[in-house]
């Protein structure tokens, strides 16, 4: 069984989705404290200047210690505002209507939590290119120990025989916890993406896989490494 877990971030990037389609459970850890200016509530898609950030408006005053699930929209208008610059900027994409049939309506949500508004959209992508990895909620398990513990208790429990894990976690991850359970780590490589069609110049692979979706539709499995499609 390979397990990934991972943070839930806002329409992520590619490879994201990737670490996804390459574990056969994907677990998110939303019981962290949430941090400001990262990933979790913001991404950035292109425009003709470049990119620009799309960001969910959180909820953070005197809440410095709250945890990810805890977080909560503070403006009911955040999603208009997002679709509005989306389709501004990818309205002559060749797959602008294919995509939009389903993606806009998850811009209509009323979701409060930001944990459940990401998961709408995280699951909607995983539709959209027909990953089957099951998506759970760190919430379901007995969370113990410290930081190291905890991931390998999940898998543990879910019977893991295989961990993926982003390269940043080379800095904390105690992998001899993991080796003397006989599960082996497998570090996610995001290097040597090739480049698609983009609408705007220069090219920018750090973006929301919307992008992606928006340029090559169906086809975007074909620039994202675990469907073995790749083009190089």
């Amino acid at each position: 069984m390979k397990i990934l877990i991972t943070q839930s971030n806002y329409i992520p990037w590619k490879g994201y989705f990737d670490a996804i389609n390459s574990a056969d459970i994907c677990v998110l850890y939303d019981e962290m404290q949430y941090t400001k200016r990262d990933w979790r509530n913001r991404n950035k898609i292109k425009n003709p200047n470049g990119t620009q950030w799309l960001t969910i408006p959180v909820d953070v005053k005197g809440k410095y210690y709250q945890k990810i699930n805890e977080a909560q929209v503070n403006n009911t208008n955040w999603g208009s505002e997002h679709w509005k610059a989306i389709a501004y900027n990818y309205k002559k994409t060749p797959f602008f209507e294919e995509i939009s049939t389903w993606l806009r309506p998850l811009y209509q949500t009323d979701l409060k939590y930001l944990s459940e508004i990401n998961y709408l959209f995280i699951q909607a992508i995983c539709d959209y290119l027909d990953i089957k990895t099951s998506i759970r909620w760190s919430s379901e398990f007995n969370l113990r120990g410290d930081k190291t513990e905890k991931l390998l208790n999940i898998c543990l429990d879910l019977k893991a025989s295989c961990y993926y894990s982003g390269p940043a976690a080379k800095n904390y991850l105690d992998t001899t916890l993991f080796q003397h359970h006989n599960i082996e780590i497998e570090w996610l490589d995001y290097a040597h993406y090739p480049e698609y069609p983009q609408l705007f110049l220069p090219f920018e692979h750090g973006v929301s896989i919307i992008d992606l979706l928006f340029n090559k539709g169906k086809d975007s499995i074909e620039y994202m490494k675990s469907f073995d499609t790749i083009k190089l």
